[in-house]
């Protein structure tokens, strides 16, 4: 593993890579106030084992990324889109496969609209079409709704209250196949959150504008598209991930059985085998 930090664009973009360079390039994006850890080393490790050269980042206002105080982000989701073409910019790389979960599955889906030369698959993961009208699908859970609500009253520049939340929160958004580990997970949010220049910037991606020129055109979409989504997922149910594949012709979907909002490591073996299948096929690699 190595770390760059990339600069363009007027923004600073950590990053880390795993494997071999020469192998063909995957870069994941994670989803809604999720740095980069949250796509865990193990699972980085063990794609790049599977020959592939694996890049991760903290998007804006994750991490040690570029940071806006709360409520003032000045940017959307084509400049999100945007951020992962940097990255690839900033590591000398013409095209790579692209893998996004939840809100960075729709990034993913914007870069691979606005830069099809630039992506050579698309793998979404526990997200929702973007420009498509999600009205008749059924809708984030209520007992999440519920839980999300109480982060209004929590003090976000208060260590104690965030951890807190956030443990609920992944607690919240697990599946039902497979216990949920909490000491694992308090280790990952303490760690995300001491890691951070400002945990408290990362709820500005709740307040993402954008996107309106690719309302109707994801049926343009050119890169061959992979679709993954846990059939217990509480904030995108998987008639979202079945809707995304539907409309892209040719799209596999692989539906994880009582999988959540989450990378279970219990499923990790099942994302691996179909990421790497899938990026096979478009590399002419095994």
């Amino acid at each position: 593993m190595s770390e760059k930090t990339v600069s363009a664009g007027g923004v600073e973009i950590a990053t880390e890579v795993f494997g071999d360079p020469a192998h063909p390039p995957v870069l994941l994006i994670m989803g809604a106030m999720a740095s980069m850890l949250w796509w865990p080393e193990g699972f980085c490790r063990r794609l790049a084992e599977r020959g592939r050269y694996v890049i991760r980042y903290d998007s804006r206002d994750t991490g040690l990324s570029t940071g806006y105080p709360p409520g003032e982000a000045t940017y959307g989701f084509d400049d999100m889109a945007d951020d992962a073409i940097r990255v690839l910019d900033g590591h000398g790389l013409g095209r790579a496969h692209l893998v996004g979960m939840s809100l960075g599955g729709m990034i993913a889906q914007i870069a691979a609209l606005a830069h099809p030369d630039r992506v050579a698959s698309l793998t979404a993961i526990s997200t929702s079409p973007v420009g498509t009208d999600t009205s008749h699908l059924p809708k984030t859970t209520a007992a999440y709704l519920e839980h999300a609500a109480t982060g209004e009253s929590v003090d976000w520049t208060d260590r104690s209250q965030v951890i807190d939340f956030m443990l609920r929160d992944v607690r919240a958004i697990a599946g039902t196949a497979h216990p949920h580990d909490a000491a694992a997970a308090r280790q990952l949010i303490e760690t995300d959150h001491d890691r951070a220049r400002s945990f408290a910037s990362a709820t500005n991606h709740f307040l993402l504008k954008g996107g309106d020129r690719w309302q109707g055109r994801l049926g343009e979409l050119q890169p061959p598209l992979l679709v993954i989504h846990g059939t217990a997922d509480p904030i995108f149910p998987v008639e979202h991930g079945a809707a995304l594949a539907g409309i892209v012709p040719g799209t596999r979907l692989v539906r994880i059985d009582g999988g959540g909002h989450e990378l279970h490591p219990a499923d990790w073996e099942t994302y691996l085998t179909a990421i790497a299948e899938h990026t096979a096929a478009q590399s002419g690699t095994g």
